[in-house]
């Protein structure tokens, strides 16, 4: 699948207050489009937790990005300025785990410096 720009972003601080906030401005985006957001809410929950947690440096917000395209497949795009730390499924945190058991396809891409995308996509029979 060829990616597409999201439909909505949202730049938020890489605060508790900044995750708690992206959260609820997603879920309402994915309640207006129509999507169902039992699966998505739980894989955005998670996305955004490590984006404030792992990817965070002071000073420096991160880019939430979702769409849908036009066979149904929701994407969730988290952006954050920790190209260095990279997700690591193996290091023993849930939350990647939880991404992977729920998503129908997630990866990471980089750049342009120092930036990095963690990515998930959800098919429209699986939400």
């Amino acid at each position: 699948m060829i990616p597409q720009l999201p439909a909505c972003v949202l730049q938020l601080s890489a605060t508790p207050r900044g995750a708690r906030l992206g959260r609820l401005l997603a879920v309402e985006q994915l309640r207006s489009w129509g999507v169902r957001f039992d699966k998505a809410e739980q894989v955005l929950t998670e996305l955004i937790a490590n984006a404030v947690t792992h990817g965070r440096i002071p000073g420096r917000d991160f880019r939430l990005g979702l769409s849908v395209n036009d066979i149904g497949t929701l994407r969730i795009e988290l952006t954050d300025t920790r190209a260095d730390r990279l997700p690591d499924p193996q290091a023993g945190g849930k939350g990647l785990a939880v991404v992977a058991e729920l998503a129908d396809r997630w990866g990471v891409e980089l750049g342009p410096a120092p930036w990095k995308t963690v990515w998930a996509e959800l098919d429209a029979g699986g939400r």
